[in-house]
């Protein structure tokens, strides 16, 4: 696959590689996702219903997702600061109807697009990547070390869409503990879109010789979140997946994730932890409660 260029074939043009099949290493496992890499023609950027297993641009072999795209309870207890306290009967019932609540009022999906990197300076002379074929820049010292040697870089984002996002607005007008609750379902639920998205990404750059870093989110480090919506309008997912920017660089449905990952041609050893650069460092609770966002 060309850089700048998805992962779904596209009839017109389906490459040898075309129909290639792989296995996400989700839970209950994941097979049946059809990989076909594009031809030239086609620059538009990879878009997956996590629910359906289908894909908005080719039509490809769904994958019966929503049998195990399910919120995570343990990572949905972390974001409520869960420390091995006990929990009362009451409470767990609640937690499970959140998560229940959750997982049927989204809409999982994600997107994303590699481009090849360019190095250069913004107006003010200071250093930025550029992805080619895009207007979009990072600038800061962490993302540039992030992304030290990759050829590529893939911008991807993942949403639980605009049903979520009304469900949780009408519960914090009508019940604030289960909103509370609602909302850790959600990050946990995104953050599972996410992983699949991430091994989406992996298993398209194995084929092409390649391998991936971590992912970096715009407001990591030194990243200015007002990268987010710029990767939104470069993805298009505000048409495709109803992603809005706001002000101040977040975006609508709340419950959704931006970030880009790096493509090597060698694995590369990360020891800087994302906690070394986050802004939220010293007043993280999950950081001193020992569960940090990164595990």
């Amino acid at each position: 696959m060309l850089a700048g260029e998805s992962s779904v074939g596209d009839a017109s043009g389906a490459s040898d590689e075309a129909g290639k099949r792989f296995a996400l290493g989700a839970p209950g496992g994941m097979t049946g996702m059809r990989h076909s890499p594009l031809s030239s023609r086609d620059d538009e950027p990879f878009v997956y219903d996590a629910v359906s297993g289908e894909s908005a641009l080719s039509g490809s072999e769904p994958a019966a997702l929503s049998e195990f795209i399910e919120v995570d309870r343990a990572e949905m207890l972390r974001y409520l600061g869960y420390a091995g306290q006990e929990i009362d009967p009451q409470l767990s019932t609640r937690i499970e109807d959140a998560a229940a609540l959750c997982q049927r009022e989204s809409s999982p999906r994600f997107m994303w697009r590699a481009f090849p990197l360019r190095g250069g300076c913004d107006a003010e002379g200071n250093p930025v990547l550029r992805l080619e074929g895009s207007t979009l820049e990072l600038p800061g010292d962490d993302i540039l070390e992030h992304l030290k040697g990759a050829v590529e870089c893939v911008a991807m984002a993942c949403t639980l869409g605009l049903s979520n996002e009304r469900e949780a607005r009408r519960l914090a007008a009508t019940d604030p503990t289960m909103a509370t609750l609602f909302s850790a379902a959600g990050s946990a639920l995104v953050e599972t879109v996410a992983d699949l998205c991430s091994e989406h990404i992996l298993q398209d750059a194995k084929l092409r010789g390649l391998t991936t870093g971590s992912r970096f989110s715009p407001g990591y480090g030194d990243l200015p979140l007002a990268v987010q919506p710029q990767i939104v309008r470069v993805l298009k997912a505000d048409k495709r997946m109803g992603m809005a920017p706001t002000e101040g660089g977040f975006v609508i449905p709340s419950k959704s994730v931006t970030a880009l990952v790096g493509l090597f041609e060698a694995p590369r050893r990360e020891d800087r932890s994302f906690c070394d650069s986050c802004r939220a460092r010293e007043r993280c609770v999950l950081r001193k409660a020992g569960t940090p966002c990164n595990l």
